[in-house]
Order: C-alpha cells, then structure tokens, then sequence
C-alpha cells in the first residue's frame, strides 16, 4: 500500500472510531472534556514544535496582528467542532455527528462558492441540492433541523477553509490554535478543582489517564492527516474521508443500539445518494483532466 494512502486511512479511522474514547469519559461534562483536550493538544504539539526546534518560526508568527486574527476565528470554530462532537457521542448522537462530516464535504464546496466565489459543475450544484433536500426532509420528518450535524459540518467547513488559506503548517497551526485557547481553558480546569467540581484526579485513574491523553489522541490523525495530503492527490484524499463517518455510523448503531427509524434511513439514504454522485463526478473530471494531458494535440 502507498505511504500516503496508508497515512490517510489510519488517520480517518482514528477518527471513525473516536466515540469509543469519548464513550469512556461520558461521566465527564462535555465542556470540560474539550477544554482538557484544548490543554493536552497544546502541551503535546509545543512539545514537538520545540524538539524540531521550530519555535523561532512559530513566534514570529505571533507578531502578525491578521495572522492572529485569522488563528484566533480558527481557535474559535476548532474549540465549537470540539464541543459539540464530544455533546453529541456522549447524549447518545452518534449517527447524527456521523451524518455531519458525510455532509461536509458538499457544505465545504458550498462555502467555496459563496466565500471563495468558486464556479461549480452542474453535477456538483445536484449533488449538493440534493443534499439539502435531505436535510429538509429530515427537518420535516422530525420536527427540528439536525442541529448537531449542521453544526459539525459548518463548523468543520468553516474552519476548513481558514485553514486554505492560513500560511502555517499542520502542526504550527494547530500549536497556535490551542495556544490561543490554553490560557482561558487551563484557568477554568483550575477553578473547577478548586471548585471541587473537576474530573481531573477526582473520578477514577482510568478517566485522568484518559484526559491526559487527550493531546496525543487529538493530535495524532492531524498529523497523520497531513502527510497524507502531501503524499497523495485530493481527489483519493476526498474519497478516503468517507471513512470516519461510516465508523462512526456503524459505532452507533451497531454498538451503542442508537434507533435507526425509517426517517433516518430515508434521509441518510439521500445524502449518500449526493455523496456517489459528488464523487463520480471528481472522479470522471480528474479522468479527463489526465487524459486530456496524456492525449496528444
């Protein structure tokens, strides 16, 4: 197998199978989950950015006053994603957090449009139609918009497209993003043990050695994730991406029991529908961008 498709699936099926992590801590508050894993990230990646002594780079970066800003927007929507992906496992949501990044991508080909005024193909505006057909379909059908899956997928796209065009890499990005936010998280863990109230050293060993190793945990597959996209084309990335979501999915149903109904099918069964088409249609254009290189004039 290429390095770099090996790279990208241990990455995504990191991520497919991080309800079972998250499922451990479910004695923990949401809220104080995210902000051990914001602490952990940042004592973790600083770490490796001072071992490859890349410090320098990263705190000249800090000079940058837009360059902060950018970084702060990106802290923000990382720190939302965050928070409601670990709600969503923990209340029980999994298949609907899984339905959020299988809607991803078309949200992040949306936004293109509307932020980046990038021009779509007509195979690529059905896809995402229809994509938006399910979700009013499923609105209609249970009475409320998914709320969790449309934030997961906003908030993941939004952040996506900070990222494009961000000029750090993975790994000093990610430094920053959780440096922004170290302070303010680290203060509120502190008040909360001296509250009493925090799960650190309080609950159980397993769950302190859990929180502990959120960094590693959170870090991992951005990393793993980024040599990937180096080592092979956006296109075989984009298709690989579908892993995480179909772990997540099979998790919740087949392991926690969470209700698949008719409803659910239905919708689920629109989505995927827009997703084929998206991805045939990237296929076949990469076909005839290589074909019409290779081919002679």
């Amino acid at each position: 197998m290429n390095r770099g498709v090996l790279y990208g699936v241990s990455a995504y099926l990191m991520w497919g199978f991080f309800p079972i992590y998250f499922k451990a801590l479910q004695v923990v508050p949401s809220l104080e989950i995210m902000l051990h894993r914001v602490v952990w990230s940042f004592i973790f990646v600083a770490s490796l950015i001072i071992l490859r002594r890349e410090w320098p780079k990263l705190r000249e970066s800090l000079r940058n006053p837009r360059l902060l800003l950018v970084y702060i927007l990106s802290a923000l929507l990382l720190a939302t994603n965050w928070l409601v992906y670990i709600y969503g496992i923990n209340s029980g949501q999994i298949v609907e957090t899984s339905l959020g990044y299988f809607i991803n991508p078309l949200v992040s080909v949306a936004l293109g449009v509307i932020i980046l005024r990038e021009r779509l193909r007509p195979l690529q505006w059905a896809a995402i139609g229809i994509a938006a057909l399910a979700v009013i379909y499923l609105t209609v059908q249970v009475g409320s918009p998914p709320w969790i899956a449309l934030a997961l997928a906003f908030s993941f796209g939004l952040y996506g497209l900070i990222k494009k065009i961000a000029p750090l890499g993975a790994l000093q990005g990610l430094s920053l993003e959780t440096g922004l936010l170290f302070i303010p998280a680290a203060l509120y863990l502190l008040f909360l043990d001296f509250q009493g109230a925090g799960a650190f050293g309080q609950v159980s060993l397993s769950v302190t050695i859990l929180l502990a190793l959120a960094g590693i945990i959170t870090a991992t597959p951005l990393l793993l994730f980024a040599r990937a996209a180096r080592a092979i084309s956006l296109t075989l990335l984009g298709i690989l991406q579908y892993i995480a979501p179909t772990v997540q999915f099979l998790l919740g149903v087949f392991l926690y029991n969470e209700p698949f109904t008719l409803t659910r099918l239905v919708g689920f069964s629109i989505i995927w529908i827009a997703l084929l088409i998206f991805t045939f249609e990237g296929l076949n254009e990469r076909r005839k961008r290589i074909t019409s290189v290779v081919t002679p004039t």
